[in-house]
């Protein structure tokens, strides 16, 4: 009997073994190598034509793969939607592409899918090399459907192209109508060899979204990063991954969902992130400006507090968060004395807190030395709020790489 025990127990351990090793998941070999937050629209976007139409979206790469995929998006949408047909290929200008690199893009090896409302959709693997800094244009076949609510970036600050009828596969689009946003399309993921490529999330507003950057330049400050992460050897594994929405809030509905509601969907979620750069809160702050919420309130700790939960829920993914100090804003539309106190609150916490893994300070990067409360007038995009493409790569400038090592 004491026999049999053991052998009982010795079978029971073997197998418990074999089970923990078996549901140990190997690490996914895919990074995000671009990436856009979809959101449901704003007032001051209009939608164009959408349906029996092809829309051509340029997107940059910021790392190199062996191959990839691309993440398609219905998460706001109240229909299901039917991509009929779907591309990828080297962007050579405009609307028109590379034909030899053309490959079209099937979902489960089938060249249309139907994405039901909220949902998402990955592509299947393409055995296509692409290399950092690459253009790329996907291109979507929309049938004739009922497309009531859109899953869009606005404000994408790169021209975009839609034509009637299905031209997935054509080398360049006649007379399309430009697009200033990405619809349907949330990221593009490499596969890379290479064990230690990660990707690093820049989440925030307007700010991180590139508003007043040279259109069609990929001059953002993430934009930026990516480059000197590319040229540092250190670092030349990173990805930079923008998910910035212009005219975000940390804590309330202000555009697209608050930082809070969307940091799964847009941090947590992407492939193989190991950094965030969190630039957020200028708009929660410039909300105490509208004399037509009187009931609104906001003190330096709630932000502080909002900024301490993406923290914690990041630590639980093992990312490492780092927070990047409000740029200056006065001058700006919404400015207040109040709202400017917080802002200094705020900044202080960051750098002095030690709730973050790491502090980047952007005030200092883009103040002016003689106006602290002010852009140096070489960043300011003029209206006080935003930087110019000098401004964006100061910020990039200042970041220590070392924070990435």
């Amino acid at each position: 009997m004491r026999i049999r025990t053991l052998m009982l127990v010795f079978m029971a351990a073997t197998t418990l073994s074999a089970q923990s090793t078996s549901s140990k998941v190997a690490p996914s070999p895919w990074v995000g190598s671009w990436a856009a937050s979809p959101f449901d629209g704003d007032s001051w976007h209009t939608v164009p034509t959408l349906v029996d139409s092809t829309l051509r979206e340029v997107i940059h790469t910021s790392i190199a793969g062996n191959q990839l995929r691309v993440r398609l998006t219905n998460e706001f949408g109240t229909e299901p939607l039917f991509i009929g047909a779907a591309s990828i290929a080297v962007s050579t200008g405009i609307s028109s592409i590379d034909a030899a690199s053309l490959h079209d893009l099937t979902f489960g090896g089938l060249p249309s899918i139907v994405i039901p409302p909220g949902a998402q959709a990955l592509s299947d693997p393409v055995p296509m090399t692409t290399a950092a800094f690459a253009d790329l244009a996907i291109s979507l076949y929309l049938p004739l459907q009922q497309i009531s609510d859109v899953s869009v970036h606005s404000s994408a600050q790169q021209d975009n192209y839609a034509v009637t009828g299905n031209h997935v596969r054509e080398a360049s689009l006649t007379t399309p109508v430009i697009v200033p946003s990405w619809y349907f399309i949330k990221g593009v993921d490499v596969e890379n060899a290479g064990p230690q490529h990660a990707a690093v999330v820049v989440f925030g507003d307007s700010i991180t979204d590139g508003a007043y950057a040279t259109e069609n330049a990929n001059h953002r400050w993430g934009d930026y990063l990516a480059v000197r992460l590319h040229e540092n050897p250190s670092t030349a594994n990173l990805s930079v991954l923008n998910e910035g929405i212009g005219g975000n809030c940390i804590l309330v509905h202000c555009v697209g969902q608050n930082a809070l509601a969307r940091f799964d969907r847009d941090v947590l979620s992407q492939a193989g992130v190991k950094y965030v750069i969190v630039l957020e809160g200028i708009n929660d702050i410039g909300g105490l400006h509208n004399p037509n919420r009187p009931e609104y309130k906001l003190t330096a700790e709630d932000l502080e507090q909002g900024l301490a939960q993406l923290v914690a829920r990041a630590h639980e993914h093992g990312i490492k968060v780092f927070g990047a100090t409000l740029t200056p804003y006065k001058g700006a539309g919404y400015f207040t004395e109040k709202g400017e106190a917080i802002r200094k609150a705020v900044n202080q916490w960051i750098l002095t807190g030690g709730v973050f893994d790491g502090a980047i300070d952007f005030d200092k990067a883009t103040s002016d030395p003689a106006n602290p409360l002010m852009f140096a007038p070489q960043y300011d995009s003029g209206d006080h709020l935003h930087p110019k493409d000098a401004g964006y790569a100061a910020m990039a400038n200042s970041i220590d790489l070392g924070l990435f090592q």
